[in-house]
Parts: structure tokens; C-alpha cells; sequence
């Protein structure tokens, strides 16, 4: 019931009448399915009590049995339509409103999250409230006020046989109680979960299909997708055995009112004159009590429906309750661009070790500054600090002497430029990609932009220029190529605080060669902070930090780094051994 109260007041705006009018046509409904068997039983009634037999009395009866027929699917069919707009309302509603709040997420959200799983639990959760909504919810009326009507109505005409249809009544409500109960809410939850982890991996799959095939790992890559697959069909089959004994009691018990009614009726006929009542009344039975049956597995089925949409409205819930980064009432504008950490510690949601630990250093404006270390020494957690990917747990990290947390978010992305390691393209026009950043700007400045990303020798090769669209409607790009439409893009926003995670990483010598270009274009007149792995590209920045364990274990330039003969010159050292390495008989330096 939270479950609806949920949708109703959340995802139904401007709809919420529809749904009591469903469940009030489908309660009609199901009254009208009742009255068909009242009228043929009246129809066998005027049969076999009348001498003559009244035809006109019969044909009214016949015509109220089709009408009343006809008139509860037509009624049933208006509360399907109602349910079903109500249903594409809610569904609209709830994946809007989960992306409106996912789009206002801490960017450190997506480093937790998948595509694949964002995709899961918003579209496939969506699609299952619809369908509960739609489908199973109009059936809540009849499925309760059917059976009440039919229970009023056999004790109407004999107690003693209505008695008798209690008993399997009784015995079927049980064992769905048994059926229905904890396991089964246990298994709507495990449930869900398999599909989220079987889509999952199954997404990671697909991505990766072209690294799997080139290093002939596919039965190895293939296993996490097949166990997955296999956890889930063991965790049905053994949630199928539990109902196998239960389910095929139930279903006797339910089905088999005729075996309870026909002795009691029997008994009843020998101790009574009026034998032709009693057939009646038994003829009637018959044709009700199935109506039992249809109405206990509908509630089956119903409350089965109501379980998942509960998870499902839970997921998009859980998925979305994470809090937005809290924004200033009163933002302070930036006005120069140094950037300063001071004392500043920060962990992980959920973890308990600190990704760095009480880091203080200063980038004066215009300055370039790099951060090297061993991986998950903090270098990407410190980069990923300054434009409030997540916000710190002590210290403070400020911007021209404003703490981030008091800029408004717009403007600090707007001061912020980032080039990655993975590169993020759309599939849509290399215009287009190339002017996200900064929509309104003229052909003259793109132009130049693209021209200092160095990208010009890509664009003369695409036969529609800049309108090529990138993907199966395009062309496909390497990765120091896209890595230059994202520089580009970069470039053409012209933010005054760049932050380079290692932009040549996947680089091929050549595209290496026309970054490093792109990036002296990039940086020019710039507060830079980069993260290097190679360290001949940090000989020239203004400074360098060496991290250790979250920790800045060394700073300053190149050379006064080396002469120190700390961490940074075993590291330069090791680095200089490694690009001499060939390959022959025997290990050896060139």
C-alpha cells in the first residue's frame, strides 16, 4: 500500500484521479461478471420448477445473462484505459525525475556507478511499475470484492453448501499465505538483484568483446557473465522446488470444490423433500465457485506484481536519494584563479582508509604544477577534489581564495576545464562534440580551436568535414584522435583552471606528438594541475608533487627533485632504465 501511496503522490501529477476511477470500473466489472451466472441459473430455475416454462421470462433472462456480460468487459476495458494512462504518467514521471536528480549528482557518483547499471535500474524498474500499474492493479477490486459478493451469495441460497465451499476457500487462502510470505519477498529481492548483475555483465561483455578476442581470453572473460547467469537459474530452480508441493496442493484444493460440494449435496437430497432446490442451489455453486479459484490467483499473482513494484520503486529510490552537492545560498564569484589545498583529507563512501591524508600545497595562478606517484597514491583524488567531484571530509580546497564549496557549481565548471584519460565523445556531429563546452561561439573561433587541437588532418579526411557523425552513422575514431576532438574542445572553452589526468595515456607516438602540441595551446596563460605516468612530461612544469600512500611525500622542480635523491629520482631513474629496454636472447639495456 506504501507502494501506491508512493506512486501516487510522486509520479501521478495531474492523473491521480485515474487510478481510483480504474479500480472503481473494475469493481463494477466484476460485480457484472457475477450476474450471468445468477441469470442462467434463473434460466434452469424457471426449467425445471415451471410446468409451461415461460419462453419470454427465459429470453429476458438469456438477454440480462449476455448483456451483463457484455457490459462487464466493456466497463473492464474503460478501467484499463484508465490504469494505462495512469501507468505511461507514472512511467514518464519516474524516469524524468530519476534523471533530473542524477544529472544534479556529485560527478564521484558515476565513478560508482555504471552506464549499465544507471540504465537497469531506471528503465527496467520504470517499465515494471508501468506494467503493475497498468496490468495487475485493475484486478485489486475485483479480486476482493468478487469473492465477497459470490461468499454472500452461496450462504443467499444455502448455508449448509456454503459451509462446504469454505473449506477449500480456507485451506487455499492458507497455503497462499505459506507461498507469499517472507521466502517469497527474500526472492523478489535476490531476484532483482540477479538481473541487475547479469545486465551488468553483460554490458561489460559486449564493451569489451574487441580486447577479449585479441588476447584469445574469451572463455576466461566469458566466466563472470556465465556465472552470473548460473546464479540466477540456481537461485530460481530452488525457489521453484520450494513451491513445487505447496503449489500442486493448491491447486487441487482450489479446483476442486465439486468434490466437496456433490456429497454434501447428496446428504442434503437424502434428508430432504425438496431434492429439486437442492440441485439448484448445487448448479449454482458449480458455476460459482470457480470464481473463487480465478479470484485467489489473481490475488497471487497481484500480490507477486505489488512485490516487485515495491523493489522496483525502491531501486530507482535507492539509486536517486544520493544527495546533491550542497550549493551556497549566498555564492562567492571567482575572481583570480590560484588554487589552494589546505590540510585536506578525504575517503572514499564506504571506505574506511584515506585516499589522502592532510595535503596542503598552493598553485599560483597561471603557474603548472604535476602529480606523480605510484598508482592510488591520491593523484586522480586530488584532481578530481578541485572541481567538487566530491567534497573534502577535513580542510578545505579553495579557488582564488574562495573555498569551492562556497562557488556556485555552474560557475565553477565554467572556470574548470578537464581532459581525461578516457575521453568522452558523443555520437553525434564532431561540431557538435567539439562546441559542448561552449554552444554559442562563432565558426572563427572553432576553427582555431580545431586547429590548435591539431586536428585539422582529421577533419580534411571526413568527407562531410565537421558534420561527420561519429559512430555507425559516421566514422570511428582512434583514441589519440578522439583525445584531440576532446582537447578541442577544451580549447575553444577557454577555462582558466585546466586539469590534465594523463592525456597522452593511449596514445600512439604520432597523436602523442600532436597532443603534447595541443596541450602547449590548452595550458598557455593557464592554472594547470596535471597528473603524469610519463614522467619526461613533467621535466618543464613549475612544480612537482610526489605522492605516497595519500601523502606528498616530496615538491619542487625537476632538477631540485633530483638532486634531492629522494622518491622522485629513484622513480626518474627507474623510468630512463625502462625506455632503454629491448628485446633479444638475453635481457639487456641498448
Amino acid at each position: 500500500m506504501n507502494t501506491l501511496l508512493t506512486l501516487t503522490k510522486t509520479y501521478m501529477s495531474g492523473r491521480k484521479i485515474l487510478l481510483p476511477g480504474a479500480l472503481l470500473l473494475s469493481a463494477i466489472s466484476s460485480l457484472m461478471g457475477i450476474l450471468p451466472f445468477i441469470f442462467i441459473w434463473l434460466i434452469v430455475k424457471e426449467l425445471l420448477t415451471s410446468q409451461t416454462g415461460s419462453a419470454q421470462l427465459i429470453n429476458t433472462y438469456a438477454w440480462g445473462a449476455l448483456g451483463t456480460a457484455v457490459g462487464g468487459v466493456i466497463i473492464y476495458f474503460l478501467a484499463l484505459m484508465l490504469s494505462h494512462l495512469a501507468a505511461f504518467r507514472a512511467e514518464t514521471n519516474m524516469r524524468r525525475q530519476a534523471m533530473q536528480k542524477i544529472v544534479q549528482m556529485p560527478l564521484g557518483f558515476f565513478d560508482s556507478n555504471t552506464s549499465g547499471q544507471i540504465r537497469k535500474i531506471i528503465d527496467d524498474n520504470a517499465s515494471i511499475t508501468h506494467s503493475f500499474l497498468a496490468h495487475q492493479l485493475p484486478d485489486l477490486a475485483g479480486s476482493i470484492l468478487m469473492p465477497l459478493a459470490a461468499l454472500v451469495l452461496i450462504f443467499v441460497f444455502d448455508g449448509r453448501l456454503g459451509l462446504a465451499c469454505l473449506v477449500p476457500i480456507i485451506t487455499s487462502i492458507m497455503i497462499m499465505g505459506f507461498m507469499m510470505g517472507t521466502q517469497g519477498r527474500y526472492f523478489m529481492q535476490a531476484y532483482m538483484d540477479s538481473l541487475e548483475e547479469m545486465n551488468n555483465e553483460a554490458v561489460e561483455y559486449v564493451r569489451g568483446i574487441p580486447v577479449v578476442k585479441v588476447f584469445q581470453q574469451t572463455i576466461y572473460s566469458f566466466k563472470n557473465f556465465y556465472n552470473s547467469i548460473t546464479k540466477y537459474r540456481d537461485m530460481v530452480y530452488q525457489y521453484t522446488l520450494m513451491w513445487e508441493k505447496p503449489m500442486t496442493t493448491y491447486t487441487v484444493i482450489i479446483h476442486g470444490f465439486a468434490y466437496i460440494l456433490v456429497p454434501v449435496a447428496i446428504l442434503l437430497i437424502g434428508n430432504s423433500e425438496n431434492y429439486v432446490a437442492i440441485l439448484l442451489d448445487l448448479f449454482l455453486y458449480i458455476l460459482i465457485t470457480p470464481v473463487f479459484a480465478q479470484s485467489i490467483m489473481k490475488s497471487m499473482y497481484l500480490n507477486q506484481a505489488l512485490g516487485q513494484a515495491s523493489e522496483a520503486v525502491n531501486r530507482i529510490e535507492d539509486l536517486t536519494n544520493v544527495k546533491p552537492l550542497p550549493e551556497s545560498r549566498n555564492p562567492k564569484p571567482i575572481t583570480t584563479h590560484e588554487i589552494c589545498f589546505k590540510e585536506v583529507s578525504f575517503s572514499y563512501p564506504g571506505s574506511k582508509q584515506k585516499a589522502i591524508d592532510n595535503i596542503s600545497f598552493k598553485i599560483p595562478e597561471g603557474k603548472t604544477f604535476a602529480l606523480v606517484g605510484a598508482s592510488g597514491s591520491g593523484k586522480t583524488t586530488i584532481a578530481r577534489l578541485i572541481p567538487r567531484f566530491w567534497d573534502v571530509d577535513t580542510g578545505q580546497v579553495s579557488i582564488g581564495g574562495k573555498n569551492v564549496k562556497d562557488i556556485a557549481i555552474k560557475e565553477l565548471m565554467q572556470h574548470v576545464s578537464f581532459v581525461f584519460q578516457n575521453s568522452r565523445l558523443f555520437k553525434t556531429s564532431l561540431l557538435e562534440n567539439i562546441c559542448y563546452g561552449k554552444a554559442q561561439t562563432s565558426p572563427e573561433a572553432i576553427n582555431q580551436a580545431v586547429e590548435a587541437a591539431q586536428c585539422q588532418e582529421i577533419i580534411k579526411r571526413l568527407p562531410e568535414g565537421l558534420n561527420t557523425k561519429i559512430g555507425t552513422e559516421g566514422t570511428y575514431l582512434s583514441g589519440g584522435e578522439q583525445q584531440r576532438i576532446a582537447l578541442a574542445r577544451a580549447i575553444l572553452k577557454n577555462a582558466p583552471i585546466v586539469v590534465l589526468d594523463e592525456a597522452t595515456a593511449f596514445a600512439d607516438p604520432e597523436n602523442e606528438h600532436l597532443i603534447q602540441k595541443a596541450l602547449g595551446k590548452l595550458t598557455q596563460g593557464k592554472t594547470v594541475l596535471m597528473i603524469a605516468h610519463r614522467l619526461t612530461s613533467v621535466v618543464d612544469v613549475d612544480s612537482i608533487l610526489v605522492l605516497d600512500k595519500g601523502k606528498i611525500a616530496e615538491q619542487g622542480s625537476h632538477a631540485e627533485l633530483i638532486n634531492k635523491q629522494g622518491l622522485y629520482a629513484k622513480m626518474w631513474n627507474e623510468y630512463q632504465k625502462s625506455v632503454q629496454w629491448t628485446i633479444g636472447k638475453e635481457a639487456k639495456y641498448a
